[in-house]
This record gives C-alpha cells, sequence and structure tokens, in this order.
C-alpha cells in the first residue's frame, strides 16, 4: 500500500452527525429483519413443508402405511387395544412427519448456502457501486422474494424462494458491518460488534414473539411470507436516504485518479478471494473458518432442530404455541450474549472468552437433549442458557475474524471464515436432513451429536497459535 492511500486522510469526505445516525439505525435495522428471516426459518418451515406435502397429495393413506400398520399390531403387546384404522393413521402421521423434517433440514440448508453465496454476490457488489447499494439491495431481494413465496405451492417452489431470500439475507452482513464500521471509524469495535451481533438475535426474539400471539400452524403460515416481505420499504428507503461510506467514496476517487495515468494503481487493487487460502495466510483462514464454524453448527445444527422437537410436542399436546415460546428463551438471552460477546471478549482475552463459551454450550446443550424435554420448564431454562452462550459467539465473531488478517486482505479473509463456515453447516444439515428416517425422527439424539461441535470449539481455540488475532494488524 502506498503512503497516499495509507496516510491521506484529508480526501475522506466528513458524515454529519445525523448521516452517522441514520447508517447505524438502517444496518441495524437492515440485519435485524435479517434476524427476522432466520426466525422464519426455524418456526414456520417445518409447518410450511407439512403443508404443501398434504397439499400434492402427499397426506393420503398409501399401502406403505397399511403394511406399517399391520406390522405394528403384530408386534403390538397384548395390553395394547390399537385399532386398524388407528394404527393406519399413526404410520401415515409419521410418514409426513419424517418428510416435513427432511424438508425442513433441505430449508436449513437453502439459508445456509444462499447466505453464503449472497455474502459473496452482494459484498461484491458494495465493494464494485457502494455499500448503500449492496446494501438496499440485499434487503429488497429478501423482502421482495419472501412477497413471491406467499404464492408458492410445492416444496420445491420454497426451497428456491428460500434461498434467494437467504442471499439477501447473506448479502445484508457484509455490506452492512462494512458501512457502519466505515463510518463509525474509531468508535470502540466491541460496542460495534454488539450492535451487529444483538440486532439479529433481537429479530429472532420478537419473530418468536410474534408466533406466539398468531400461531403459526399447517393451515396458517403463509403469513408469515407476508410478514417477511414488509421490510421491502427499507430497502427502498435505504437507496433514496442512506449517505454512502466516506471511505468508500474516498477509495473510489483515489482508484479513478490512479488509473488515470501514474501508474500506481498496481499498489492499491483489491486482494483476491484466493489470496487468504496460499500461504503465510492459509492457516490463519482456516483457524477462522474453525472457529466460524461453531456456533453456526451449534446453532443450526442443533438448536433449530430442538424447535422442530418443540413442534412435534407442542401438536400432540394441543400446544401450538410451544415451539415460540422455545425459540422466545433461546433468543432473549442470545440477545444479551451477543451485545456482551465484544466487551467480554476485550475484557478477558479472546481465547479464554471462546473457550468458557464453547465449554457452556457444549454442557447445557448434552444436558438438555439427553435429560429434558420440550414440555417441561426446565427444557425453557436450558435452551435459554444454551442461547445465551451460542449468542456470545455472534459478538465475538464480528471482533475477532477482522483481526485474524492484515488490511488489505480484511475484508476478503472475514467474510471467507464465515461463509465457509456456513458452507460446512449446511452440508453437515443436509446429511442430517437425509439420516432423519434413519433418526427415527428422534430430534434429541440429532441435539446430542450435533452439539459436540462445541467441543471442537473449546479444543480448538487452544490450539490457536500466539500472536494470531488479539489486535487488528495493518
Amino acid at each position: 500500500m502506498t503512503a497516499s492511500t495509507s496516510d491521506d486522510r484529508s480526501s475522506i469526505p466528513k458524515l454529519s452527525s445525523a448521516g452517522q445516525a441514520v447508517i447505524i439505525v438502517t444496518a441495524f435495522l437492515g440485519w435485524f429483519f435479517g434476524g427476522m428471516h432466520m426466525g422464519i426459518t426455524s418456526l414456520a418451515m417445518g409447518s410450511a413443508a407439512k403443508s404443501l406435502l398434504v397439499q400434492r397429495g402427499f397426506g393420503e393413506v398409501t399401502a406403505e402405511d397399511r403394511d406399517a400398520a399391520r406390522t405394528q399390531l403384530a408386534e403390538a403387546n397384548e395390553s395394547e387395544t390399537l385399532t386398524l384404522d388407528a394404527a393406519i393413521e399413526q404410520a401415515r402421521k409419521s410418514r409426513i412427519d419424517a418428510a416435513a423434517s427432511s424438508w425442513f433440514g433441505f430449508y436449513v440448508c437453502a439459508f445456509l448456502f444462499g447466505a453464503a453465496l449472497g455474502g459473496l454476490v452482494f459484498g461484491s457488489l458494495g465493494d464494485r457501486y457502494g455499500r448503500v447499494v449492496g446494501m438496499g439491495a440485499s434487503i429488497c431481494v429478501y423482502s421482495g422474494t419472501s412477497l413471491l413465496a406467499y404464492f408458492v405451492q410445492s416444496p420445491e417452489q420454497l426451497w428456491v424462494a428460500r434461498f434467494v431470500v437467504c442471499m439477501g439475507v447473506g448479502g445484508m452482513w457484509p455490506n452492512g458491518v462494512a458501512l457502519m464500521s466505515e463510518a463509525w471509524h474509531g468508535v470502540s469495535r466491541p460496542m460495534l460488534a454488539g450492535v451487529i451481533g444483538t440486532s439479529a438475535n433481537v429479530g429472532i426474539f420478537l419473530t418468536a414473539l410474534v408466533a406466539r400471539n398468531f400461531e403459526i400452524t399447517v393451515e396458517s403460515w403463509r403469513w408469515v411470507m407476508l410478514m417477511g416481505g414488509g421490510p421491502i420499504v427499507l430497502g427502498i428507503l435505504v437507496f433514496l436516504f442512506v449517505p454512502e461510506s466516506p471511505r468508500w467514496l474516498a477509495s473510489r476517487q483515489l482508484r479513478g485518479s490512479d488509473s488515470s495515468g501514474d501508474g500506481s494503481s498496481e499498489t492499491i487493487g483489491s486482494a483476491s478471494t484466493w489470496d487468504v487460502f496460499k500461504p503465510p495466510l492459509l492457516g490463519v483462514t482456516l483457524v477462522g473458518i474453525l472457529l466460524a464454524t461453531v456456533p453456526l453448527l451449534g446453532g443450526w445444527g442443533s438448536a433449530n432442530w430442538a424447535i422442530m422437537w418443540a413442534d412435534q410436542v407442542g401438536r400432540d399436546l394441543g400446544n401450538d404455541a410451544l415451539k415460540a415460546d422455545v425459540g422466545m428463551a433461546r433468543s432473549l438471552t442470545g440477545i444479551i450474549g451477543s451485545l456482551l460477546g465484544g466487551w467480554i471478549a476485550s475484557l478477558t482475552g479472546r481465547r479464554l472468552s471462546y473457550f468458557v463459551s464453547s465449554v457452556g454450550a457444549f454442557a447445557s446443550s448434552q444436558y438438555l437433549f439427553w435429560l429434558l424435554s420440550p414440555e417441561t420448564t426446565s427444557f425453557l431454562v436450558w435452551f435459554a442458557v444454551l442461547g445465551l452462550f451460542n449468542g456470545f459467539f455472534f459478538g465475538w465473531l464480528p471482533l475477532f475474524l477482522p483481526e485474524l488478517f492484515e488490511t488489505r486482505v480484511r475484508s476478503t479473509g472475514a467474510g471467507v471464515c464465515f461463509n465457509f463456515g456456513r458452507i460446512i453447516t449446511a452440508i453437515t444439515v443436509f446429511a442430517t436432513a437425509l439420516l432423519i428416517t434413519a433418526f427415527n425422527n428422534d430430534y434429541g439424539m440429532i441435539g446430542r451429536l450435533t452439539s459436540v461441535i462445541y467441543l471442537v470449539g473449546a479444543v480448538g481455540i487452544c490450539l490457536v497459535p500466539r500472536g494470531v488475532g488479539g489486535e487488528i494488524r495493518d
């Protein structure tokens, strides 16, 4: 990097206090509504899958159901008074539940794969055309596609719609983070990390609160797609009123002047994504991917299955609000954890704070999935404890990931770590969805297996070499 690139601060436009306030509010809201779509994935996709399967005839009694019922009756104890019709209905219900659970896993994968691709596509859009353009486009995409999803008629159509929605959600993160950090340069980084981490959890919590009062069922779920489309108004307002990042504007001016003739543009060019997969950055990148994968897989790979578990138990008990209660328990403490994550990491150290959170998340999740059931108060309490520990990571990651990389590859490196974590998580969830029948819809077993990732995190952070992370390096 040339001296003119790093030192010419006078060329950077100054934002007014009002402009800075608009940026932080819209960035918070953009990621808040992204959190709303995370909540929609957890709370509505199971019911939506079942509804769409029944709509296309999957709910009709089949020869497979009759065979399974006869087998069940043949193996029944003498004390059981199960009729053939009741056994057939149980077999039909079990078949639909297994298929809906598989589709739920596929929708989670759509979120993760879509968010990873969206981070790359809209991140590149923001680098080229401006943070405001990237952020406004991502909000319009996730909200506009959600409106279209109201009209889907098959599980496959909903999968495509959710994939595109989640591309927009994934694109919101890098543009919102970049815009806010560049507009508020010099502000406490733990504070910004807390704001970023908290906004999504607030969105998840309020979505669960809405679902608590307006139940999401097999018969009534399409209204959630309309709720997800509401932020399109915010997307339009971003284009109209949000000021562009002053640092991005200065960078564009500098690139323009350099390309006009003095030949120095080669020293300013942006880094390639592949640079972070080459020595000497490869080891650092792998560390970042591991540490980003732990909370993503822990959250999506185990906690979201717990909400499906609560949905199943709640329907059996006639309590359709149970899954919303479970979602609220997790997200409320997740707000606190993500808000404090950056501050605690700064006070106690990156490694110690990550290690304690990993151990706490592992212990609470294993206790939850081994010994408790969703209809109990203890389940809500321990799920809230798990939400606190898992939420901490999302205040920790925005602080630590940029510290792994020097300035020229910082945005690229942090984005690659987070998005590869999403991809690894999606592959794992996809495998779980394919094996759901083999697990016999045992969500407790799924949670016990996938939450082992927290133990991997506790070991992994101990293996991080000294001198990696901890301070921003230029």
